[in-house]
């Protein structure tokens, strides 16, 4: 793993995840109000949709500027990806013990943070964009589930 994909999976690590969840403590954010409230938002096709484009975008960025370094994407993500589900896992525990949370809960902060360090893996080709965005919420102890509006107009919807 390059060492600024390990910073910033070690900045998480640091983190207290969803210590802020439902707290509106955010002027440029949506903030939901229960749990109920943000898996239904995470689940929706709308945000599953939104977060696939913005994975796709990111890739085809990558073939643009440099085919042979996306052609290691699997690779890369095969290698990087035992280190996400760790950290993830680590850090959602309590909150899918505490609220029985459903397996697409730790889905969608699985792909969320696989995909924040893939960012970080092939900065150097393009830079860090969306995942790295969802990273700060995290960052900040809320979890970014959805999104109100059309993209890129809108506002993001946290938790």
């Amino acid at each position: 793993m390059h060492p600024r994909t390990l910073a910033s999976l070690d900045q998480l690590r640091a983190a207290d995840w969803f210590r802020n969840v439902g707290i509106c403590d955010a002027e440029n954010a949506i903030v939901l109000g229960s749990w109920a409230e943000a898996i239904a938002s995470c689940s929706s096709t709308n945000w599953e949709n939104l977060c696939l484009e913005a994975a796709n975008q990111y890739c085809e960025r990558l073939v643009e500027r440099s085919p042979d370094r996306f052609s290691a994407w699997n690779d890369v993500a095969n290698d990087v990806k035992p280190s996400v589900v760790a950290l993830v896992a680590e850090k959602a525990a309590h909150v899918v013990a505490a609220h029985a949370l459903p397996k697409v809960f730790v889905d969608t902060v699985n792909w969320d943070i696989l995909h924040l360090a893939m960012e970080a893996e092939f900065a150097d080709v393009y830079p860090p964009g969306f995942y790295a965005s969802q990273a700060f919420w995290y960052l900040n102890g809320h979890f970014p589930c959805g999104w109100d509006g059309a993209f890129p107009e809108g506002t993001l919807v946290v938790y």
